[in-house]
């Protein structure tokens, strides 16, 4: 199963290469052929126990396809940019291949230092990407984005050396790249940016975005240290928790972001939710859609605690919410991507806090959120947080976030990259949905070394291909221009990775088939 997962990140990491071809696709290769040797490496070192930190059991490690994709994704985002000629966003997406690359390497170098005997070969092929991927930054970055790149290397040491230790059995080691990578690379972004604040210039959204993400972090990390000194549970720790968060909020996050942006970051809100009519019909859908997924949570304990034997929800009532998921936001990126980009912020924010207040057991909802989340826990919420439901919405959203607006002059990318805004959908909401509900009910032909079936498979690609048809049929402003080949070729390979990896999927497959579809 780790080769075939190999394979498939490979054939990415070739498709792209053979659309760039440049000094950074050649380095892509480079990082894909090392990261292949060094997850070894790290598997050995968690079957063993030796890995340092506690990691998420019952999945490898994952290196090699969370190494490939902030490098990736740097590499289409700035071919993208460097062809509609904003050579801002070109140079940013030379930084993000840059500073993806380096942090992988720092994760290889860690895995293959602690590895008793020294792995000889391993330690030379490393050495050996490494000095071709340095000496292709040192000839294609200046000074500042050298040291832009080293900042995010720096805070994400720091971030990893004290999240992994609060958080035992959270993330496998190519998830911990992913996540706390993407928060480093954003905590340093948001630095840079309150630093050089230029009036008028920059989009609100993206400051929101950047602050609300930092926000959240921080405020968790300031309450589990403090929780370390005092009982969590109590009604004056609890009473402390609301009270720190309004003075965290209003008195450091909102001066924040009004630095930012210049105005009031309330009053901009509201007038951003209810500019037209067009977003109060949203805002009111949506509603209706989140009380019907609250809803389902309150049947299905109702049904728990009515029949005593069943402990967990099945699968099937799980991809409930990737449904629900899914009406929500096709309608917000076929009529108002901004407002989509802005509620999922908020709604990001909203369930980190939810789980500060589960994990806390912060009264009056801390233990009710406990007994209704235990019935939807599956293998991977192993770990002290329950992070599925946050990865979702990640699947969902990065591809609203990450896709390059200053790069499309016209709000969508030509040919397959029309498509980039729907990744999330695709991926998350209609193929590994349809693969599960298909394969968990009717599949009998099993993949070699995995629990997912070929009929599962099959039938998600053959629904998102029904989903691209919808979608061109619903969506004006997607216009293929006979790119039909790609999609397909897209949508399988990352249909085929659903089925053999064991990492996050909902956070792993969106990116994978946004980059393909921006290559």
């Amino acid at each position: 199963a780790v080769l075939v997962e190999s394979l498939l990140v490979f054939l990415v990491v070739l498709s792209v290469h053979a659309v760039v071809w440049d000094r950074f696709s050649w380095c892509a290769v480079a990082l894909a052929v090392q990261a292949f040797y060094v997850q070894f490496k790290w598997d050995r070192l968690l079957q063993l126990g030796g890995a340092v930190f506690q990691f998420r059991g019952a999945a490898n490690s994952g290196l090699l396809p969370a190494s490939m994709v902030m490098p990736l994704l740097g590499v289409v985002m700035k071919e993208r940019c460097r062809a509609a000629g904003i050579v801002y966003f070109e140079r940013f997406g030379v930084v993000v291949a840059s500073t993806g690359m380096l942090l992988a390497l720092f994760l290889s170098v860690l895995a293959v230092g602690i590895t008793k005997p020294v792995p000889t070969n391993t330690c030379i092929l490393t050495g050996i990407a490494g000095s071709v991927i340095i000496y292709t930054m040192k000839h294609s970055l200046t000074v500042s984005e050298v040291i832009e790149v080293l900042e995010v290397l720096l805070i994400f040491v720091y971030l990893s050396m004290i999240l992994l230790y609060l958080l035992p059995r959270c993330f496998t080691p190519g998830e911990a790249l992913l996540v706390l990578g993407g928060v480093s690379f954003v905590l340093n972004q948001l630095i840079k940016r309150s630093l050089n604040v230029v009036k008028g210039r920059g989009d609100p959204i993206d400051f929101f975005l950047l602050v609300a993400v930092v926000g959240v972090v921080l405020l968790g990390l300031f309450f589990t240290v403090l929780f370390i000194f005092m009982d969590s549970g109590t009604w004056i720790s609890s009473m402390f928790f609301h009270m720190m968060t309004a003075v965290l909020g209003l008195g450091v996050i909102m001066p924040w972001l009004y630095r930012l942006i210049q105005r009031n970051p309330l009053f901009w809100l509201l007038q951003f939710l209810f500019q037209t009519q067009t977003r109060l019909y949203l805002l009111v859908y949506w509603t209706f859609l989140a009380a019907s997924a609250c809803g389902v949570v309150f049947y299905q304990n109702a049904k728990r605690s009515s029949e005593s034997k069943k402990h967990q929800a099945s699968t099937i009532t799980r991809k409930y919410f990737h449904f629900i998921v899914v009406a929500t936001y096709v309608p917000g990126l076929i009529y108002d991507r901004q407002l989509l980009y802005v509620a999922a912020v908020l709604c990001l924010a909203v369930f980190i806090f939810l789980e500060y207040v589960r994990y806390f057991r912060i009264k009056p909802f801390g233990q009710t959120l406990r007994h209704l989340l235990s019935l939807f826990l599956d293998e991977r919420d192993s770990g002290p947080l329950i992070l599925t439901h946050i990865y979702l919405l990640l699947g969902m959203s990065l591809p609203v976030w990450l896709f390059p607006r200053s790069c499309a002059p016209k709000g969508t990318l030509p040919g397959a990259g029309a498509l980039v805004p729907y990744s999330g959908v695709l991926a998350v909401g209609v193929g590994d949905t349809i693969a599960s509900v298909f394969g968990s009910t009717m599949g009998e032909i099993k993949w070699p070394g995995t629990k997912k079936t070929f009929e599962g498979t099959m039938t998600a690609i053959f629904a998102q291909i029904i989903a691209v048809a919808l979608i061109l049929i619903f969506d004006s402003s997607v216009n293929l221009n006979s790119s039909y080949a790609w999609i397909l070729a897209s949508v399988s390979l990352v249909s085929l990775l659903e089925a053999y990896t064991t990492q996050i999927d909902n956070l792993l497959l969106p990116l994978y088939l946004q980059i393909m579809l921006m290559a």
